[in-house]
């Protein structure tokens, strides 16, 4: 890659970031209230709020069973990027990062483990994102629906002052999913996933994510592969792209003055 074309792609990434004109290599030392590379103000938490992350392999990313272990207990998934990013951006709020995604689970196996995973880590922040497994095990969106409900249900009425994040379940064409005909039975049934998280997070007041629409932008500026390499888990620029996302539409929600 030569000089000019290394500047093009940089710019297109820009782009698909939601970066504006000049914003790569931009000092922002000025503007401590907002979040570097964004628009996004930074968000408000009450101080040692905890935040826990549920899902599957996307939020997993072998995030350490042995919590005693800090320089490895978040894993390397977007999670990671949060806390590092919140823990400069806001290291007076003392703010306490769980994540509890495990690969391979479908919205009934986090219900399985939810008293434990879930309720008993009396989370003040929760982000749930999950679904590809769903569409891979041919989970009919009802049944989604219906688990996914009973897991913020049961989360409320632990906690009716708890704050909800709803990240859209997403694939993109590559890897196996170029195929037209694969890509085109799992897009659908993504949709129909996120019609439903819509809905979730229209009946719970939740702060909603659609990483779907994220991802086809970006998609459209570089190509599908550089995000994500197998149509399902993002690589490094992916979980960049929802953790920029998830500060953004949560600084929209909750603020910092």
């Amino acid at each position: 890659m030569n000089r000019r074309e290394f500047f093009k792609d940089c710019a297109l990434t820009a782009g698909a970031l939601g970066l504006g004109a000049g914003a790569l290599g931009r000092d922002l030392s000025a503007r401590p209230d907002r979040v570097e590379g964004s628009e996004s103000r930074l968000p408000s938490f009450r101080p040692g709020s905890r935040l826990l992350f549920q899902g599957d392999s996307i939020t997993d990313m072998k995030w350490g069973r042995n919590e005693q272990d800090r320089n490895h207990y978040l894993g390397h998934s977007f999670v990671f990027l949060l806390a590092a990013r919140l823990g400069v951006e806001l290291p007076a709020a003392r703010l306490d990062f769980y994540n509890r995604g495990v690969s391979g689970n479908t919205v009934a196996d986090l219900r399985k483990r939810w008293d434990t995973d879930a309720i008993a880590m009396r989370p003040d922040v929760l982000t749930i994102l999950v679904g590809a497994n769903d569409v891979g095990h041919g989970v009919p969106p009802a049944d989604y629906a219906a688990d996914y409900r009973h897991l913020l249900e049961a989360s409320r009425a632990a906690n009716p002052d708890l704050r909800l994040v709803l990240l859209d379940p997403f694939v993109l064409p590559s890897g196996k999913l170029a195929d037209k005909s694969a890509w085109a039975t799992s897009r659908a049934v993504h949709d129909q996933l996120g019609e439903v998280v819509a809905r979730l997070a229209a009946d719970f007041d939740a702060v909603h994510v659609r990483l779907q629409e994220v991802f086809d932008a970006a998609a459209r500026a570089v190509s599908p592969e550089y995000w994500i390499w197998d149509g399902v888990h993002p690589l490094p620029p992916g979980h960049e792209l929802i953790a920029r996302h998830w500060l953004k539409e949560v600084g929209a929600r909750w603020p910092k003055s």
